[in-house]
């Protein structure tokens, strides 16, 4: 089927996968040229299986965005179409209640009729037009934490404070291409030499911050920020689907202390675990990334339960965390 090879399109010559650029990038703020910030305008399109859109999630509800940020939620499982795409088929008549549309592909197409690219979540949609204007995941939670700041609930965590922005950004770029997307890098290989560079990457830089989680509760000392948003939502998929399906397989996430500790930590917050589905999780890797597994069995474990134990993480710590 069509959404297990996909990624064959986004390799190079060496093998290596080279995840495709974002088509929507238009920024909101406050110029001429920016999204309008609106309460009550857009639509986030997202998947609970996706870690690009569930650190929008995580995010929208640490800064209680909820009330001027509606959410349309696409089926885990992929269609059976020609090309990769995602299904309102969660939804009652098979279709977003407010967009009426069944297909993530309907929002991109009547966006951009030659759009060639893949269809991705998530994908921010102006309610008023129905066309999509923003599915940069790199950046979309940056805009929530500050040109939409006059929206944050009371109490609201500062996620992108003044004083840590520019070790933030630095951190979220190593985040994405050696954690986010190395693991992706790993799994979508084609070729021997790029999967081990990649799994190497992958685990080199775990271990760094296994070291690094040793001696701060999160990875700015005890203030949460972007940071940890973008690292717990690879941690939070790593055991039950990139293990095995990526092949990422030298330690699991429950094998790490610290690392094991800080995900379980996180999970405890209600934005994070009230918005992690492991069972979207593990039906899309391993029926939709998996194409050995032509049975389509959904693995029963790991226990979700373990979750919940409790992380011992409220301890003190030296703040030496941006070493």
């Amino acid at each position: 089927m069509a959404y297990k090879t996909w990624f064959q399109d986004e390799t190079n010559e060496t093998g290596a996968f080279i995840r495709q650029t974002n088509r929507f990038i238009t920024p909101f703020g406050f110029g001429p040229e920016d999204l309008p910030v609106e309460p009550g305008r857009y639509r986030l399109i997202w998947s609970r299986a996706c870690p690009w859109a569930h650190r929008q999630m995580i995010v929208r509800s640490l800064l209680g965005l909820e009330d001027v940020l509606s959410v349309g939620t696409v089926d885990p499982v992929r269609p059976e179409k020609e090309q990769s795409d995602w299904a309102f088929t969660l939804d009652e008549k098979g279709e977003d209640p407010v967009l009426q549309v069944k297909y993530l592909s309907d929002l991109y197409l009547r966006t951009d009729p030659d759009y060639k690219g893949r269809f991705t979540v998530p994908a921010v949609v102006d309610s008023t037009t129905g066309k999509i204007v923003n599915n940069d995941y790199f950046n979309l939670t940056y805009y929530w934490e500050t040109v939409w700041k006059d929206y944050h609930k009371k109490g609201a965590p500062d996620l992108l404070p003044e004083d840590l922005r520019e070790d933030i950004f630095k951190l979220n770029d190593i985040i994405f291409s050696d954690i986010n997307n190395g693991v992706y890098k790993a799994g979508f290989a084609r070729s021997q030499e790029a999967y081990e560079a990649a799994y190497t990457t992958v685990f080199n830089r775990l271990d760094q911050f296994e070291a690094r989680l040793g001696q701060s509760r999160y990875l700015f000392g005890d203030r949460l920020t972007d940071s940890d948003v973008r690292l717990y939502v690879t941690l939070a998929r790593f055991d039950a689907a990139y293990y095995n399906v990526f092949r990422v397989n030298r330690n699991r996430i429950q094998d790490f202390p610290n690392l094991w500790a800080y995900a379980r930590d996180l999970y405890q917050i209600p934005a994070f675990g009230g918005s992690t589905d492991f069972v979207h999780i593990k039906k899309h890797y391993h029926l939709c990334c998996d194409p050995g597994n032509s049975f389509h069995i959904v693995p029963k474990g790991p226990d979700p339960a373990l979750w919940l134990k409790p992380p011992g993480r409220d301890r003190s710590y030296s703040d030496d965390s941006r070493a």
